[in-house]
């Protein structure tokens, strides 16, 4: 199990929208995050002098889920985000409405620090994919003392447990669902396993629920295509996604398969892109060995802990 941590927070400007910093007990590495509507504020910041990464994320004009991330570092941020302010045909970028930059409170990150760190996590956010990346090309970044690396590993790692709390999940790494096994230790729960099957489609797919999220489990069979004209609530531009990025593939049958796992928000989210249309998925899913369904089951566990 693991340990838990303890990150503290603080509103700049004491609301919920505004300026934002983040630091994790015995890690030198600070975080500052706010709307861009509080540049002007937030340039202002000491932080904003320092050297440090910065990430610039906005939505996805195209409707996907995902949102659009630009990853830079600079010895200056505060006046490398003045020009990204600058519109689009003036050398800046007109996609972005958050800012978050890492800079270290010991101001002992350097240049070749941050550079980087940059190369680390441009690679690392390519291959989770769970952004669209504005960034160009860039080149692996290795001119590093071998304790420097080290020490940047650890510093990637703390940026890693950070972001997500503050609402940008583009850099958080999937849990893989738990398989049963004879090497599983023997104190270890058992793996829950839900189901959810459509006959008249020949639909049948499975998932697990690891680390608050509902994995889709690779080989599940998926609706052939989105099959809904309701727009309220709809998961379709995320079926969509799945579609463009190879993780839904047309198979030998003319159905639907999966072809990796897959971690959803929410039941109903797994729920909606297998069945092609708007689902609950606290009704649609069962419980492999006890066919209760998932709603049923979780009110178990709720109830058997409170016991």
């Amino acid at each position: 199990m693991m340990q838990g941590r303890s990150i503290r927070l603080f509103l700049v400007d004491g609301t919920p929208n505004g300026l934002l910093t983040a630091e994790i007990m015995n890690w030198t590495g600070h975080v500052l995050t706010g709307p861009r509507t509080k540049l002007t504020e937030l340039v202002q910041r000491p932080e904003c002098g320092r050297t440090g990464i910065y990430f610039l994320v906005g939505p996805d004009l195209e409707g996907s889920p995902r949102p659009q991330v630009y990853i830079g570092e600079s010895d200056d941020v505060g006046t490398r985000l003045k020009q990204h302010n600058r519109p689009e045909d003036k050398g800046g970028k007109d996609f972005w409405e958050k800012v978050c930059l890492v800079t270290s409170k010991d101001q002992n990150l350097t240049k070749a620090h941050v550079k980087y760190l940059e190369s680390l996590l441009i690679q690392s956010a390519r291959e989770l994919g769970h952004c669209k990346l504005i960034n160009g090309t860039a080149h692996d970044y290795i001119n590093l003392p071998e304790s420097d690396r080290a020490d940047m590993a650890f510093f990637l790692d703390q940026i890693r447990t950070v972001l997500p709390v503050l609402g940008l999940d583009f850099l958080r790494q999937r849990q893989s669902p738990l398989t049963q096994s004879k090497e599983q230790p023997a104190q270890q729960a058992p793996t829950t396993t839900f189901e959810l099957n459509i006959p008249k489609y020949k639909i049948a797919a499975w998932a697990q629920e690891v680390d608050g999220e509902f994995i889709v489990l690779t080989g599940s069979k998926a609706r052939e295509r989105w099959a809904s004209n309701t727009d309220y609530a709809s998961y379709k531009p995320l079926y969509q996604q799945l579609t463009e990025e190879g993780v839904l593939v047309a198979d030998e049958a003319g159905g639907v398969s999966f072809t990796r796992d897959h971690a959803f928000s929410s039941p109903s989210a797994a729920a909606a892109v297998v069945s092609g249309r708007p689902a609950n998925g606290r009704t649609a899913w069962v419980e492999k060995i006890s066919r209760k369904t998932y709603g049923e089951w979780q009110d178990q566990q709720v109830n058997a802990a409170l016991s």
